[in-house]
């Protein structure tokens, strides 16, 4: 039997390849004569860029760039493709994993820092440029970045706004003559592994402000400011950033560029499947395994285990999801990609506890389950000797 194993990053815990490498080792340390392929995956969020340039053999590039805060920092991308193409990971240069817990303030933190890596990238010659942009300490609607390469936010005396992106609230027009020509030859795509709209309930600010440290106050002032920024765009250039679909993505970074850089936001998982090839992979594979921190109906809005499970499916294969949490309950929807969901806890355990043990038990629940497939083959072999 031969196991394609590809699960997506196991959150504040495991990242993708740290997850296939131990559901590896439990199925090799069972009674089941396997052979094993690892092929971790990601669907937009933070570790995306990674991956890809791992896997498309691609060359890291480093530059100076600055931080959520404005602070000088080293970062890096990669670029594939012979050069042409640059890999973009957001949360290098402006991700929350920069800041310390105290530092985290979506009002004051921007996305320049990323924007100054497409400069870069511009400037090694590359004219397509891929965003994953998971892991963004930001809600600026891409202010930041539009900002690196040249765009002007003005209020009503024609001058340059301050404080982003608080300040958009007194957003008048945004002046696009300063933006890098080079841009405007540039495919750009961004990677969404949600599939939020930019304002409102279920927008950016509201959903995913409190997790870089907006309190109900901050995301009340940065749904307005995001609120003006569309108001305005829309006024300028007839595109609607608030009713883009996946444009609440990274704080709207993902609106931000659908609207002024012509971005074609793409669903995460679909895209880096078939930019690494994952067909052929699935070819030699007799059976899946994916899983993630959690799997449940969400999973099916484009998660990495369902685009797996999905490609998987068309080829007729069974897939297994191994999760730390699964329902409780079965699920018409999610068994018609999952045949069989598994959960990883060993006992009732506290979160920390549970996330400081998910290589143990993820490597524990492998090895049992190559244990029971290989007792499931003894049986037939028995049945069929019976007959």
């Amino acid at each position: 039997m031969h196991i394609l194993i590809s699960p997506n990053a196991f959150k504040h815990s495991l990242s993708a390849e740290e997850a296939a490498d131990a559901i590896k080792n439990g199925l090799l340390q069972s009674n089941l004569a396997c052979s094993c392929e690892c092929f971790p995956v990601a669907d937009g969020g933070d570790g995306t860029g990674e991956l890809i340039i791992k896997k498309c053999k691609g060359k890291l590039v480093s530059g100076e760039v600055h931080d959520p805060l404005g602070r000088k920092i080293v970062s890096s991308f990669g670029l594939i493709d012979e050069g042409k193409t640059a890999i973009i990971e957001m949360a290098n240069a402006s991700g929350i994993r920069l800041l310390k817990a105290e530092e985290r303030d979506p009002l004051r933190a921007t996305s320049f820092g990323t924007g100054e890596q497409i400069k870069i990238a511009l400037d090694k010659g590359a004219r397509k440029i891929i965003i994953g942009m998971g892991g963004s300490a930001t809600v600026d609607g891409a202010c930041g970045m539009l900002k690196a390469l040249g765009v002007r936010f003005l209020d009503a005396n024609g001058n340059d706004l301050g404080r982003l992106p608080s300040g958009l609230v007194e957003l008048a027009s945004v002046d696009i003559r300063g933006l890098d020509e080079r841009i405007k030859e540039t495919e750009v795509i961004v990677l969404c592994d949600v599939d939020n709209v930019l304002l409102g309930d279920e927008g950016s600010a509201a959903v995913f402000g409190p997790q870089k440290g907006a309190l109900l106050d901050d995301v009340k002032k940065l749904d307005a400011a995001l609120a003006k920024f569309a108001e305005v765009t829309l006024r300028q250039t007839g595109k609607d950033m608030s009713a883009i679909r996946s444009g609440g993505t990274a704080g709207g970074a993902a609106a931000g560029l659908y609207a002024f850089l012509d971005a074609q936001l793409v669903n995460g998982i679909e895209h880096f499947l078939q930019l690494t090839n994952f067909n052929k992979a699935l070819e030699k594979a007799d059976l899946v395994i994916t899983g993630e921190g959690s799997i449940d109906e969400q999973t099916l809005q484009g998660k990495g285990p369902f685009g797996v499970a999905y490609q998987a499916k068309q080829k007729g294969l069974a897939v297994i999801g191994i999760a730390g949490k699964v329902p409780l309950e079965g699920n018409d929807k999610l068994q018609k990609y999952f045949d069989v969901l598994i959960p990883i806890g060993n006992e009732p355990a506290e979160l920390e506890t549970a996330l400081a043990t998910t290589a143990q038990n993820l490597t524990r629940t492998a090895k049992e389950l190559g244990n029971v497939l290989a007792l499931s083959g003894e049986i037939q072999k028995g049945s069929k000797k019976g007959l």
